[in-house]
C-alpha cells in the first residue's frame, strides 16, 4: 500500500471475532462513512477486519474502490444460502481489511426470505461458519463491521441478530433524539426475542459543526440521555471526508491529515481503550 496511515496507539491485543452492526434507520447520518473509516483505522493497527456491506446501495463497497463487475458473489448470495461467506470476500488495497460487497439484488431479499426458515439468522449462521473455519488461524478476523441499510428492515434485523453490539452514528441535528428512541426500541425487541447477547457499542456523534449552536445542544442532549454510551470522539463535518468515496478510497487514505480522518482514528483508539477497560474489569 503506497498511502501512509499514521499509527494509532494500540492499547488492546484484540478481541477476536467481534461483530459490530453500524445501524441507523435514517439516511445521510454518516453510517457508511463511519463503517469505512473505522474499519480502515482498525486495520491500521493490525486488526483483521471484514466489512459486510448489507445495504443494497452498495456504498461501502464503492467506498473501498470495489467495481460492480467484481461483485459476482455478494451479501445477497450469502443471505439466500447460495454461497458461504468466504466465497464473497474481496481483498482491498488496505492490509488486513476485506469486504463482502453488496448488489441491488438485496432489494428483493426480504420478499424472497419472507417464508424462509430462520430468516433472521441467515447472516449470523454464515458468520459463525466462517469463524469456525478460520478458528486459530492467522486468517481469523478480529472484527466484522456490518454496514446496514437506512431502514429497520429484515436486512437490519439480520445484522442485529448476528452482532455482538450496535454502533449508532447520530447526526447532530434537531430530530436526532427522536430517531434514536425508535432505534433503541428496536434494539430492545431484538435483544429480548432474538439475540440476548446484543449490546450497544456506543453512539458516535457525526457531522458536527462548531459554528452551529444546534450541534452543541444536540450533543449535550444525547450525552444527557445516553450517558457514557456516547463516545467522547465527535466526527466533524469535513469536505475531504465527503470527497473520498468518489475516489474509491477511505478518507484515511485520501487525506489522512484532514480533521475527519483524525477524528476517525481517534474513534478507533477510543473504542479499543473501552474494550480494554471492559476486559480488565
Amino acid at each position: 500500500m503506497s498511502e501512509y496511515i499514521p499509527p494509532l496507539q494500540d492499547p488492546l491485543n484484540g478481541h477476536a471475532g467481534r461483530v459490530i452492526a453500524v445501524v441507523n434507520q435514517k439516511g445521510g447520518v454518516g453510517k457508511t462513512t463511519t463503517t469505512i473509516n473505522l474499519a480502515t483505522a482498525l486495520s491500521a493497527v493490525g486488526r483483521r477486519v471484514l466489512v459486510i456491506d448489507l445495504d443494497p446501495q452498495g456504498n461501502a463497497s464503492t467506498g473501498f474502490g470495489i467495481d460492480r463487475k467484481e461483485r459476482t458473489c455478494s451479501s445477497y448470495e450469502i443471505l439466500m444460502g447460495q454461497a458461504p461467506l468466504r466465497q464473497a470476500i474481496i481483498d482491498t488495497k488496505i492490509p488486513n481489511l476485506h469486504v463482502v460487497p453488496s448488489t441491488v439484488d438485496l432489494v428483493g431479499a426480504e420478499l424472497e426470505l419472507i417464508d424462509a426458515a430462520n430468516r433472521a439468522f441467515r447472516l449470523k449462521d454464515s458468520i459463525t461458519a466462517l469463524k469456525e473455519l478460520l478458528h486459530n488461524s492467522d486468517q481469523a478476523y478480529d472484527y466484522f463491521l456490518i454496514d446496514c441499510p437506512p431502514a429497520l428492515s429484515l436486512l437490519t434485523v439480520n445484522a442485529m441478530v448476528a452482532a455482538t453490539s450496535i454502533l449508532v452514528p447520530l447526526q447532530c441535528e434537531f430530530f436526532a433524539l427522536e430517531g434514536l428512541s425508535e432505534l433503541l426500541r428496536t434494539i430492545r425487541r431484538v435483544h429480548k426475542s432474538l439475540n440476548p447477547e446484543l449490546d450497544i457499542e456506543g453512539i458516535v456523534l457525526t457531522m458536527y459543526d462548531r459554528r452551529n449552536n444546534l450541534s452543541d445542544q444536540v450533543a449535550e442532549d444525547v450525552r444527557e440521555f445516553m450517558g457514557d454510551k456516547v463516545f467522547d470522539t465527535i466526527i466533524p463535518r469535513n469536505v475531504r471526508v465527503s470527497e473520498a468515496p468518489s475516489h474509491g478510497k477511505p478518507a484515511l487514505l485520501y487525506d489522512h491529515r484532514c480533521a475527519g480522518s483524525r477524528a476517525y482514528m481517534q474513534l478507533a483508539s477510543e473504542m479499543l481503550r473501552r474494550e480494554r477497560a471492559v476486559h480488565a474489569a
